[in-house]
């Protein structure tokens, strides 16, 4: 069942942000995970989305697939979306029965660049509270960024870029949401898989961001497969790199989520 996150029924544009859950029936408190689909902030791509939600209730996660705005919304409507969506899950974590300490946060390319804006700019006044569910905490305890886009500025992605910001967009702008600068104390544990060869988000902007957690030890693994095309998601069709599947697992384990 979709659930619509703002109290209003109507957005923009006639779009309607929705967060649908993907429970774990089994087991008592355990944590959940945002999965925020790619798409260049133009579309949000199916393959990202359902099922990377039923692989984590296979790892005996709840999941939550964030529909967030795209263009032509524009900043900073979708970190408007994740910010709501994360409190929405809390305040409900107590009837959803989920630990409501251990919510995180997962995306590929643009939506990997989505979950890196929540991770580092939670408490950026993205819209005006509107109720008691705003009351609730905005911050994600772990990021999995998959394949992302993190430079707005270098080794971007000028369509990202683009359908984001705008054609008038600011040096302002681009320098606030370019994430490999804004990596701070605050910043969640984070898990990043790249290809060598990705043409169209370069696997510097995965490199970027893990040298900058290092610079702040903030725990984080990053893992760089040899070849494969971009968006491939849970990688079905190439073996080598679907072990991100297997290397991300033992990492969530690690972090206390899931049931192994």
């Amino acid at each position: 069942m979709k659930h619509m996150i703002w109290p209003e029924r109507k957005i923009i544009n006639d779009e309607i942000p929705t967060l649908t859950p993907y429970l774990v029936r089994e087991g008592k408190n355990s944590g959940g995970i945002i999965v925020c689909p790619g798409g260049g902030y133009q579309r949000r791509a199916e393959h990202e989305g359902v099922p990377v939600a039923r692989w984590l209730n296979s790892l005996g996660i709840n999941a939550f697939v964030l529909d967030y705005r795209v263009s032509p919304a524009k900043h900073p409507a979708p970190l408007a979306d994740a910010q709501r969506a994360i409190r929405f899950i809390r305040y409900y974590a107590k009837e959803w029965n989920i630990d409501k300490e251990r919510i995180g946060i997962l995306g590929f390319s643009a939506g990997g660049h989505l979950a890196a804006s929540l991770s580092n700019l939670s408490d950026y006044p993205a819209y005006e509270n509107r109720d008691v569910i705003d009351e609730e905490s905005s911050k994600p305890d772990i990021s999995i960024l998959c394949y992302p886009v993190i430079s707005m500025i270098e080794y971007t992605h000028e369509g990202s870029v683009t359908s984001l910001l705008g054609e008038g967009v600011t040096d302002k702008d681009l320098y606030l949401l370019s994430h490999q600068r804004n990596v701070s104390k605050e910043t969640p544990p984070t898990f990043l898989w790249h290809t060598a060869d990705d043409k169209a988000v370069p696997v510097e902007n995965s490199i970027m961001y893990a040298q900058a957690l290092s610079k702040a030890q903030i725990p984080y693994e990053l893992h760089i497969f040899q070849q494969g095309r971009h968006g491939l998601g849970l990688s079905k069709e190439d073996q080598d790199v679907a072990q991100w599947t297997n290397v991300c697992a033992g990492w969530l384990r690690k972090q206390g989520y899931g049931t192994f």
